[in-house]
Order: C-alpha cells, then sequence, then structure tokens
C-alpha cells in the first residue's frame, strides 16, 4: 500500500496511513466489542511512525488500556495505539477498497459466535503478537 490518507465516515478528520500493514485481521476481543459495539471488528496494524492525524482533530481517549481515536462529529473510530509494541491499528473498513485482507482472527475467546471462515482463529494471540498460538476449534 502506497502512503494514503483515510477518512472518518464525515470527513472532518483525516488518518495518513504510509507502507504495508504488518498485519490484517479481525479482534474479538471485549474492548473492541465495547468501543465498536460489534462482535468483532477489522485491524490493519502498522509501525507507530507510519501513521498521523493529516487533517482534523480526532477525540482521544483511553478504554481500559489502549489510547483511541475517533471523529469527534460523527463518533467514526479511526484508530488505537498498542503503546508497549509500538503499533498502530487502523480501522480495516477505512481502508480503500480492497486493501483490507485479513489473514487471521485473535482474541476469539470473547467471540460472540462463531465465525465460520477458512482463516486461523487464535484464543488469544498468534506468536507473532507475543501469544501462544492456541486455535479454537469452533
Amino acid at each position: 500500500m502506497v502512503p494514503t490518507e483515510v477518512s472518518c465516515l464525515c470527513g472532518a478528520v483525516r488518518v495518513r496511513v504510509e507502507g504495508e500493514p504488518m498485519a490484517q485481521f479481525y479482534c474479538h476481543c471485549d474492548d473492541c466489542q465495547a468501543v465498536h459495539g460489534a462482535a468483532y471488528v477489522g485491524v490493519a496494524v502498522f509501525p507507530t511512525s507510519a501513521v498521523a492525524v493529516a487533517s482534523g482533530e480526532p477525540t482521544l481517549y483511553t478504554y481500559k488500556t489502549l489510547p483511541r481515536a475517533r471523529c469527534g462529529k460523527c463518533g467514526t473510530m479511526m484508530f488505537a495505539h498498542v503503546p508497549a509494541a509500538n503499533m498502530t491499528g487502523v480501522k480495516g473498513n477505512l481502508l480503500p477498497a480492497g486493501t483490507f485482507q485479513p489473514t487471521f482472527h485473535i482474541h476469539c475467546r470473547y467471540a460472540v459466535m462463531p465465525v465460520i471462515d477458512d482463516l486461523p482463529h487464535y484464543r488469544s494471540l498468534p506468536k507473532i503478537f507475543g501469544g501462544a498460538d492456541e486455535l479454537v476449534g469452533w
């Protein structure tokens, strides 16, 4: 992915992402469920240095442990920082059409319902994120 800008639904906040994502996945954690009001959310993870607010002023807040940003006008969730890992997760649906290509699911122990697809479903985290690579078998 070349440097690009993504925006909230109303266009008031634009975020610039540079380079290719480190990983793309679906997260089922209870934090994401609470913040997004969804069973799971698509995430594209970039090095924090590759993500910057290009215009507008997102509302910054922390739910439990992750610093997050959303548009103060339309409420679109934009990104979340993972300070301990120096990564920032950008919502997958904000990326240009066809560029969000998830390769696994994480935190499936919190899944509201099984999601049946051809991707690996990790109970917690895969080894690339310091996890045990334990899979769930729906």
